[in-house]
């Protein structure tokens, strides 16, 4: 049995709607985003950085967002939710499946970190704007990429993962602007997804 090890408001989610998206069974270890459970030693066992998500699976446990969903197609998926190797999408795939975490999950990062996470008298303005910035530019290739376009390579996949997710929170950041009415249109079709909202809502 798979188990995830999850927090709300957190990459965690993007693993849910993929489990759901397999149709896998598997047992959620819900978490407060707080220290106390986190920073625990039960859970710094886990993850040496007390962070999720953490999925174990029998005695094989991952614990990085991107490594998580690229396992759990290639081992559990019946070949569904990747191009072939051979298929000219494939490069495609790896490039925007990679994209999320190499250059638009950064400036979210630091974007929830100055409004969210740390306190008001700690918070800096200039880094939250070039953040801010950063994140704009970085989902201007994505925005051009999804023209004519459902999905980033045109059929759902799992590249939509990581991307769908990293579009909503970014739009929930607001660092989405209206001109990039592409991104805007596909967050709205990622949502329609009866198994996403099942993820985000966990």
């Amino acid at each position: 049995m798979l188990t995830l090890h999850h927090a709300p408001q957190s990459r965690a989610g993007r693993i849910v709607w993929l489990l759901e998206e397999l149709g896998l069974e598997y047992q959620l270890n819900r978490m407060d985003f707080h220290p106390k459970d986190l920073k625990s030693d039960e859970h710094r066992a886990r993850h040496p950085l007390g962070r999720v998500p953490v999925l174990d699976d029998g005695d094989i446990s991952l614990f990085e967002s991107g490594a998580i969903v690229e396992y759990l197609v290639a081992r559990h998926s019946d070949g569904r939710l990747k191009p072939e190797v051979d298929s000219p999408l494939f490069p495609e795939y790896l490039q925007w499946f990679h994209y999320v975490e190499g250059m638009i999950m950064p400036p979210i990062n630091t974007i929830v970190v100055q409004t969210i996470l740390l306190p008001p008298d700690r918070r800096d303005e200039v880094v939250l704007g070039q953040a801010q910035r950063l994140l704009s530019k970085a989902l201007v290739p994505v925005n051009e990429a999804l023209e004519g376009r459902e999905y980033i390579i045109g059929d759902f996949s799992a590249a939509d993962i990581m991307m769908g997710h990293c579009c909503y929170m970014s739009r929930n950041l607001k660092c989405v602007p209206e001109e990039l009415e592409h991104i805007h249109a596909y967050i709205k079709r990622v949502e329609q997804r009866p198994h996403f909202q099942t993820g985000i809502n966990a």
